[in-house]
């Protein structure tokens, strides 16, 4: 079995054939017992061709496996309550891993919604019960968000809701520098409960800071509504059904604070509480498109920032394209870029509207490839200082209301940023980024932009529940020539 415990900087030279063919199934199926209670494996090196996976190689960059070896080495990071910080990026946390440019890192994340239901979404899943573990003396993971430790609500304020695993440190990686992130593969996770085999599930929450809230026809008008879904865990069946919903009731938590609203990430739902409604969606069938709605490295402008607000270093974006095959280019701001990943969906639309997506547990692969800031001149990432989406056929720019809202709001931006908020400011940046965009990776005049960007390019709301708010614009590979070699 392919167990191998050390530290990033061991060498062991090149895996047996029997490690490798242990490593292309952890690729395929994505085992959450592999490991589960390490914080890291590495060390194993072994050759991305022999993993057989589907690259498709990115048109601004070039593979990049250590030079001279085409090995690479691949880790294994868990989730678990020693792997996560919950509800914010950090410059300065201690990285569960530290790689090299070219590794693979194949992560565990976990939906901060699965205790809306513990039964299908964390009985028996030692990595899940480990973060979401709270009883009345102690939470599995204190911290959940950037406040106020001594919060009324609980540790940190809820300023920051999603579980994000990592950071991951990037050797090598300055201010300045372009991280390139390659999704390779993404798996669903299970139900571990027996009762559930083959299983998976998620939760969509209407909840309070969705578009629609309040401005419903129906009684209570501000009410909060749990949808819980079915995936089908094998892969074999590519959409997902609604299981139940319920209207959220006031919840006490095991410290004894009662949450009237969804307003603190990971509150045990007491089921005794809910009335479930089964006859939910009958035969409607949800396309399944795994992705990771929160991805992306840490911000310098302050120690720890909100998991909520999407910035110019990633994060919660909340595209549904950000999935496998998908790369992501971002502008390091910090030193070891400290990449961090969470949020997972089984699914979504553009616009997130009532608040969430079907928030599921998902295992992704990676590969992290980091460009240096001196070999950017002359490139089409030059210039870079947005997160810039790559699938097999587009391009895409994401716009926010405000480009950098850390920086541009002042020192309370993760609290001013809520009420300033909009598609139309959201959409003025799209089209900053877009020009941008085409003037300098495809060289056109800024006259030439603005007229193909009116008549080739898509521009989408990619939500509006995060606080900074996104559009996103879509431009397709195939309307230019192709780049010489």
């Amino acid at each position: 079995m392919y167990e191998h415990i050390c530290g990033p900087g061991c060498n062991h030279g090149p895996a047996t054939p029997e490690a490798e063919a242990e490593v292309r199934e952890e690729f395929k199926v994505a085992r959450r017992s592999f490991l589960r209670d390490a914080l890291a494996v590495g060390g194993a090196t072994v050759s991305a061709a022999s993993l057989n996976v589907a690259m498709t190689p990115s048109a601004f960059a070039q593979s990049a496996a250590k030079p001279g070896s085409g090995l690479t080495s691949h880790y294994y990071i868990p989730a678990s309550a020693g792997t996560v910080l919950w509800g914010y990026f950090s410059k300065s946390a201690k990285p569960v891993v530290e790689v090299e440019s070219g590794d693979f890192v194949t992560i565990e994340t976990l939906t901060h919604h699965a205790n809306d239901d513990a039964e299908r979404m964390i009985k028996g899943d030692p990595g899940a019960e480990s973060v979401f573990h709270w009883d009345a003396k102690k939470k599995g993971v204190n911290r959940r968000g950037a406040g106020a430790m001594d919060a009324k609500v609980g540790a940190g304020g809820g300023e920051g809701v999603h579980i994000c695993t990592g950071p991951v440190r990037i050797k090598g990686a300055e201010p300045g520098d372009i991280l390139e992130v390659r999704i390779v593969d993404v798996a669903t996770r299970p139900s571990a409960n027996p009762a559930y085999k083959g299983r998976a599930f998620g939760s969509n929450a209407a909840a309070w800071w969705g578009f629609h809230y309040g401005d419903t026809i129906t009684e209570p008008k501000k009410r909060e509504v749990i949808t819980i879904y079915e995936v089908d865990a094998t892969g074999e069946r590519n959409w997902a059904r609604a299981v139940y919903n319920f209207k959220w009731t006031p919840q006490t938590d095991p410290f004894g604070v009662v949450h009237p609203t969804i307003d603190y990430p990971g509150v045990p739902v007491d089921h005794r509480t809910i009335t479930k409604n089964e006859n939910v969606l009958k035969n409607i069938r949800i396309p399944v498109r795994p992705h990771f709605g929160t991805m992306g490295v840490a911000p310098v402008e302050a120690e720890m920032v909100n998991s909520i607000p999407p910035n110019y270093t990633g994060g919660n974006i909340d595209n549904w394209r950000i999935g496998k095959g998908a790369t992501v280019y971002y502008p390091v701001a910090v030193p070891g870029a400290m990449f961090s990943v969470g949020d997972p969906h089984a699914s979504q639309g553009d616009s997130e509207l009532c608040g969430t997506a079907i928030e599921c547990s998902l295992t992704g692969t990676f590969q992290l490839i980091l460009h240096k800031k001196a070999s950017l001149p002359g490139t089409p990432l030059a210039e870079l200082k947005y997160p810039l989406l790559e699938t097999q056929d587009e391009w895409l720019l994401h716009g926010f209301s405000y480009a950098n809202y850390l920086a541009e709001l002042g020192p309370n931006a993760q609290n001013d940023i809520y009420s300033k908020s909009s598609v139309d400011k959201a959409l003025r940046d799209a089209y900053h980024k877009m020009r941008h965009f085409l003037m300098t990776t495809q060289g056109l005049g800024e006259d030439e932009a603005i007229s193909l960007m009116s008549i080739a390019v898509d521009f989408g709301i990619t939500q509006v529940v995060d606080g900074n708010w996104g559009v996103h614009a879509v431009v397709k590979k195939s309307i230019f020539p192709a780049r010489g070699g």
